[in-house]
């Protein structure tokens, strides 16, 4: 299967080529690469360096910000299990953070679903890197949610609303090397979002299933490019108009370390069938209660 490359450039160039072209990845592989995005290298490279200085830290000064019921901080290796039915359970660590609110916010002391403080470690520099680079790319995601709106018949605008303070969460992770016979990096799942942003450091190991069969293919590295796919909340939106696709990531050859940025909408967002895309095939649901779903799976 082969996964489109999309020049990031034509978002003001020729939006709506460019929306077509997402389209038909959308429709078609659930993943596209998107080179010329606007996001400097620079601050891609700081904020692999920070996670690199997170991830060297003795497990008991990460354990300080393990992650909580909002989805922020430390997960160590061995805590997670993205495929649930394949029962083994992941071999990496990540740190998460989200939208950046002050523990006095509003929104926190209401109790907002998945609104709180971000759990920071005691690393200078770590969280305005962190900031920067998530404002970075919530407001590339914007743009692309944009292009979506085009493909699908919808003003551009159309999402503006339901993603000005998103739920959207930043991993930094880091998968161990290891023989593929000892177990996974990542277990086969796909996103739970509106659209995913990575960029890995080109190391191999992640892979898309073929649609429509059993077989795996290796996501191609296009140096400077993101790797977008489609997560089930999009593809729960669209009415599957759009598809999310399966993937999983392998023990890599030696240390692999990615970013990647899960773009959900805000808590209150309605996810249901938008206009002219049929009749509704899932009950309506909010984006909080989408994500809570899909978290509670994931964690036990």
């Amino acid at each position: 299967m082969e996964v489109p490359v999309l020049d990031g450039a034509k978002l003001t160039r020729d939006p709506q080529g460019l929306s077509a072209e997402l389209g038909a990845a959308a429709r078609g592989p659930g993943f596209f690469l998107l080179t010329e995005h606007g996001i400097p290298e620079a601050l891609i490279t700081a904020v692999f360096a920070e996670g690199d200085r997170f991830f060297d830290l003795p497990s008991a000064e990460k354990a300080r910000v393990a992650i909580d019921a909002t989805n922020r901080g430390w997960a160590a290796e061995g805590t997670e299990r993205l495929d649930p039915e394949g029962g083994a359970v992941d071999r990496k660590e990540a740190f998460n953070m989200g939208l950046d609110l002050a523990a006095d916010d509003p929104r926190v002391l209401a109790g907002e679903p998945f609104r709180a403080a971000n759990r920071w470690p005691e690393l200078p520099g770590f969280a305005p890197t962190l900031r920067r680079y998530f404002e970075a790319v919530q407001a590339l995601g914007v743009q692309v949610m944009g292009l979506v709106a085009r493909d699908l018949g919808l003003a551009p605008d159309h999402f503006d609303r339901d993603f000005d303070a998103p739920m959207a969460t930043l991993r930094l992770l880091r998968y161990p090397a290891g023989d593929p016979a000892a177990g996974i990096g990542a277990g086969a799942h796909t996103d739970y979002g509106a659209l995913t942003f990575l960029r890995t450091d080109g190391v191999p190991g992640l892979q898309l299933r073929v649609r429509g069969s059993d077989a795996w293919t290796d996501v191609p590295d296009v140096p400077g490019a993101y790797i977008v796919n489609i997560g089930d909340c999009l593809m729960r939106w669209s009415n599957d108009t759009y598809v999310s696709t399966p993937h999983r990531v392998l023990p890599p050859p030696r240390p692999r370390r990615s970013l990647a940025f899960f773009l959900d909408p805000n808590p209150d967002a309605v996810i249901s069938a938008l206009p002219g895309t049929g009749a509704p095939k899932y009950p309506e649901t909010t984006g909080a209660d989408y994500l809570r779903s899909r978290l509670e799976a994931t964690y036990g």
